[in-house]
């Protein structure tokens, strides 16, 4: 019997500072345009809110947005191995934002450091998550350098404290809502299912955001209730990490804007966001979730009919401007 020999590579671990020389200058940059590839790897919905942000006298690394819970979340970098100093910002900025997820991103995790995440994770309720994942990069033979995340602490549900009685109350009407939003939102991807990619994660649907793929990245689609304003929108979102960028794409489409306008038959709202990072061109209706049945309805009927019109003319403009 002859039995064929298969040629298989090598995998080989790659010294992450030949990848990232530089945390602040490389590896931090880098994540804040790839936290899709964190968010896959921790069952989150990340999108890139700032960098190197200030807290006191200390600056964030990087903060998100976990669109499937409508939550911030804080992300501290660490190529080295783990120490105190890493810890206590890390809880500082939790504290700071206010934040549902912290995610501690380093090279090699001391025990001490990784059962404290445990024990954080063991004596806080559901509404605080922290994880401790390990930065690697692999290639195979001469490839080039493939990141890999390695989730090595993380929320344990089963371990997590009964929320007090004075708070399920509350909780329940949180969860009534989410579910509300869950049902408003799902037909609108089924409808909308052969024309654009949901960015959402495989597990849960979001609260109050739909986002979904353009072709180009760092800018996306979206459907959306905004509370403060009273509204439900559709959206073309630029939220690259790189706000020079951000404006400088925005710009090209504001000169634009009556080509645009016509082709959608509507006017929008064109929001550079000078004081944040990222841009928006949107399309805006009077509309809350608490709407009666018809009301929502007929908004859904809305948002599939702006997001595939955005889609349609929008995509050109996108693909000769950026390519």
């Amino acid at each position: 019997m002859n039995c064929t020999m298969v040629d298989l590579g090598a995998i080989e671990r790659v010294d992450l500072r030949e990848v990232w020389p530089d945390e602040a200058q490389d590896f931090t940059p880098w994540l804040a345009d790839n936290l899709d590839k964190l968010g896959e790897a921790l069952g989150l919905d990340l999108e890139f809110q700032g960098r190197e942000i200030s807290v006191g006298p200390f600056f964030l690394d990087i903060l998100a947005h976990d669109v499937g819970n409508d939550r911030r979340v804080v992300i501290e970098n660490q190529l080295d191995k783990t120490d105190h100093d890493h810890l206590g910002k890390l809880l500082t900025y939790a504290a700071g934002f206010d934040a549902y997820a912290i995610i501690w991103l380093t090279r090699e995790f001391r025990d001490e450091h990784r059962q404290a995440l445990d024990w954080l994770n063991q004596r806080t309720d559901e509404e605080t998550q922290f994880f401790g994942v390990v930065v690697e990069a692999w290639r195979i033979d001469v490839s080039r350098p493939a990141p890999h995340f390695r989730v090595v602490a993380m929320p344990n549900n089963w371990q997590k404290r009964t929320v007090s009685v004075a708070r399920e109350g509350s909780a329940r009407v949180e969860s009534e809502q989410v579910k509300r939003y869950q049902e408003f939102y799902r037909p609108i991807i089924e409808a909308v299912a052969g024309e654009l990619e949901f960015t959402g994660s495989r597990n849960s649907l979001p609260r109050r955001w739909l986002s979904f793929q353009t072709g180009v990245r760092g800018v996306r689609y979206g459907a959306n209730f905004y509370q403060y304003s009273g509204t439900a929108n559709v959206e073309l979102a630029i939220w690259r990490s790189d706000k020079e960028w951000n404006e400088q794409l925005f710009d090209l489409l504001m000169e634009r804007k009556e080509q645009i306008e016509t082709e959608l038959v509507g006017d929008l709202e064109w929001e550079r966001l000078d004081d944040f990072q990222s841009c928006r061109i949107s399309a805006k209706l009077p509309a809350s979730i608490d709407d009666d049945d018809g009301s929502l309805a007929q908004l859904q009927e809305w948002m599939v009919d702006r997001l595939l019109t955005f889609k349609r003319v929008f995509t050109p403009h996108l693909q000769e401007l950026v390519g």
